[in-house]
């Protein structure tokens, strides 16, 4: 009898081991470009460490692709299936003939500040001085290039020596070290630059202007084939976004940023997570504002952007979807959101 009971169990723990692998799918493995590590990369990262890419059937990888062009070559050519970028890079695909598609946007307006040196105290003194970017036409010289028409400066015309230097993390580093005299960086960044007794020339915060900082975007043919796939991408965004916004998760949230961009001041970091809260929006609608101005000022560099269709790059479908059947709104209420 006893041997009986044995086989037993193991056959009804055969059953049930088998039900459980059939009833658990298998979740869809997918690659995320990024272009640089920026605060705005947080609700990202979120999505990856606290498995909410996982709630919704998805293995997502991230990587780190340095400079939005060579983003979007990756998405056209394959190698990664979505990216998370902003809209200078997009626009100038759009430019060639190549139109990808931008899902969401997680801010749609510029939250960054005009930082410099120490010795700099107003924005006259930017003249003849160098700035850092990332790269001429993308996302950080896009905000460079605001900012100085923010404050009255152009580039070219007041001598201003844009180098390029890499992401923003990189960017605050050479500032730090006296490699470059000024950038326009935000968050977290600023903080600790702020702290050091850097200059905050400029607070762009306040006056609302139109920007694609972090988007999701896909390629055409993605979207078509793997429709679901990218409903899910942007779900696990969404639930990013509450996450990240929920009052009851700062701990995690400030712990995050704080070992993504290795600084250790507890209060730098606290500043840096208020600084979030006001740089990302709890529904990521992209804005046709924004993407026009990125073709504004992109069109001074290559005549061939301003016949860009910015209509025909923003595809609303999926978070339209999801604002529609109350999706977002569950999701924050769960976080004690409204």
């Amino acid at each position: 009898m006893g041997s009986r009971r044995i086989y037993l169990s193991l056959a009804v723990a055969a059953i049930i081991s088998n039900l459980q692998l059939v009833g658990a799918p298998a979740q869809t493995k997918i690659t995320i470009g990024a272009a640089a590590m920026s605060p705005r990369t947080i609700p990202l990262l979120i999505a990856q460490e606290q498995g909410l890419f996982a709630k919704h059937g998805l293995e997502a990888r991230i990587v780190l692709i340095r400079g939005a062009p060579t983003l979007v070559a990756s998405l056209i050519s394959g190698d990664v299936e979505v990216g998370y970028t902003g809209g200078p890079a997009v626009i100038g695909a759009a430019a060639q003939g190549i139109y990808l598609r931008i899902l969401s946007s997680v801010s749609s307006k510029l939250t960054h500040t005009l930082i410099a040196n120490p010795s700099i105290k107003s924005v006259e003194q930017l003249r003849g001085k160098r700035m850092g970017i990332q790269s001429i036409g993308g996302s950080t010289w896009m905000h460079t290039m605001l900012a100085l028409e923010h404050v009255g400066l152009e580039a070219k015309r007041d001598n201003i020596n844009l180098l390029v230097i890499g992401d923003s993390v990189l960017i605050g580093q050479s500032l730090e070290a006296g490699r470059i005299d000024a950038a326009t960086l935000d968050g977290a960044l600023v903080r600790r630059l702020r702290s050091k007794g850097f200059t905050a020339l400029a607070d762009l915060t306040p006056h609302n202007i139109p920007m694609v900082n972090q988007a999701i975007v896909v390629s055409p043919e993605f979207l078509q084939k793997r429709g679901e796939v990218a409903e899910r991408i942007v779900m696990a965004l969404v639930d990013s976004l509450a996450f990240t916004l929920a009052p009851q998760n700062k701990a995690v949230v400030t712990k995050t940023m704080m070992k993504r961009f290795q600084f250790s001041d507890a209060a730098v970091g606290e500043e840096g997570y208020q600084d979030l809260l006001v740089s990302v929006e709890r529904k990521p609608f992209p804005s046709l504002d924004a993407l026009r101005n990125v073709r504004r000022l992109m069109a001074t560099q290559n005549p061939k952007v301003a016949n860009v269709k910015i209509e025909e790059i923003i595809d609303n479908r999926i978070v339209r979807k999801l604002d529609d059947n109350g999706y977002m709104d569950k999701v924050a209420a769960g976080y004690g959101l409204k």
